[in-house]
C-alpha cells in the first residue's frame, strides 16, 4: 500500500471513530434536552442538530452552557453572557448549517459547478435560518406575527450567517478540491468535511453573537418556565432570575445578560 493510500485509510478510520462518538453524543443530548432540561423548545432542536454535526464538541458545549445542574437552577445557570452567546450561536448554526448542508448535498449530487454550489448554499442557508429557525420558531417570542418576526430577525441573522459562511465555505472548498470523493454525499468524507466546516463556522460566529446578544439584537439561552403560554414573557423571566439569584436583572437580561461579570 502506498503512503498516500495509507493516509486515506487512516482518515477513514478516524472518521469512523468520530461518527461513532457523534452518534453517542447526539443520543445523550437528545435524551437530556427533551426529557430533563427546561430549555426553550427551539433550543432543544438546535442542540440536537448542532451535536449531530459537531459530535462530542457539541455535547460538551451543551453540558457546560445549557444543561441544568440541579432542579430549578436553569434560569441562573444560563444567565452569564458567554452562555447566552453560546445559545445564540447554536440557534443560528442549527438553521444555517442545516440549510448549507442540504444545499451542498443537492447541488453536488446534481454535479453543479463550485461557484453555483457556494451561491446556493449561501441563499438556502440564510433563508432556512431566517424563515424557519429564527422567524417561525421565534414567532410567539417576537409578538406572534410571522412577518414581524422576519423583519426583526433579518439583520442579526444576516450578520451571524455571514460569519458562519466565512468559516464553512473555505473549509469545504479547500478539502473538497483536494479529495473529489468528499464531494459525494454518499461518502463518509463528505460528512466529515461538513462536520469540520460546521465547527469552524460556529467558532467564527461565536464572537459575532456575543456582540449581538450584548447589544440586545439577538436572544440568548432561555428557560421554558419563564415563557408565557402566548409567547415570551420577558417580565416573568426577569422575576424568575431575580428570585433565583437574588439580583435584579438589567433590561433585556433574559435575552442577553445582567452583568459583564458573567463572562
Amino acid at each position: 500500500m502506498t503512503p498516500a493510500a495509507t493516509g486515506w485509510a487512516t482518515i477513514d478510520v478516524i472518521l469512523a471513530v468520530w461518527f461513532g462518538l457523534t452518534a453517542l453524543a447526539t443520543v445523550y443530548v437528545a435524551w437530556d434536552a427533551f426529557t430533563r432540561n427546561p430549555e426553550m423548545k427551539v433550543m432543544r432542536w438546535g442542540w440536537l442538530l448542532v451535536t449531530l454535526y459537531t459530535g462530542p464538541v457539541g455535547a460538551a458545549l451543551y453540558v457546560l452552557s445549557c444543561q441544568e445542574p440541579s432542579p430549578g437552577t436553569h434560569e441562573a445557570f444560563v444567565q452569564p453572557l458567554w452562555k447566552q452567546s453560546v445559545g445564540s450561536t447554536i440557534h443560528c448554526l442549527a438553521g444555517d448549517a442545516t440549510g448549507i448542508i442540504v444545499a451542498a448535498a443537492i447541488t453536488m449530487t446534481l454535479g453543479l459547478p463550485m461557484w453555483l454550489d457556494v451561491i446556493s448554499e449561501y441563499v438556502f442557508g440564510f433563508l432556512f435560518g431566517l424563515l424557519i429557525f429564527q422567524a417561525l420558531f421565534m414567532r410567539d417570542m417576537l409578538g406572534g406575527s410571522y412577518l414581524r418576526a422576519v423583519r426583526r430577525s433579518f439583520l442579526p441573522e444576516w450578520v451571524s450567517m455571514n460569519a458562519v459562511m466565512a468559516g464553512m465555505v473555505p473549509v469545504m472548498v479547500i478539502l473538497m478540491s483536494r479529495d473529489m470523493t468528499a464531494m459525494e454525499p454518499t461518502s463518509p468524507r463528505f460528512w466529515g468535511v461538513m462536520s469540520l466546516a460546521t465547527l469552524v463556522g460556529g467558532a467564527l460566529a461565536y464572537p459575532v453573537n456575543v456582540w449581538l446578544v450584548a447589544s440586545g439584537l439577538k436572544h440568548g439561552m432561555g428557560t421554558v418556565r419563564a415563557l408565557g403560554r402566548g409567547g415570551h414573557d420577558l417580565a416573568t423571566e426577569e422575576r424568575l432570575i431575580e428570585h433565583t439569584t437574588g439580583e435584579v436583572p438589567a433590561p433585556n437580561a433574559a435575552t442577553a445578560h445582567h452583568s459583564m461579570k458573567g463572562m
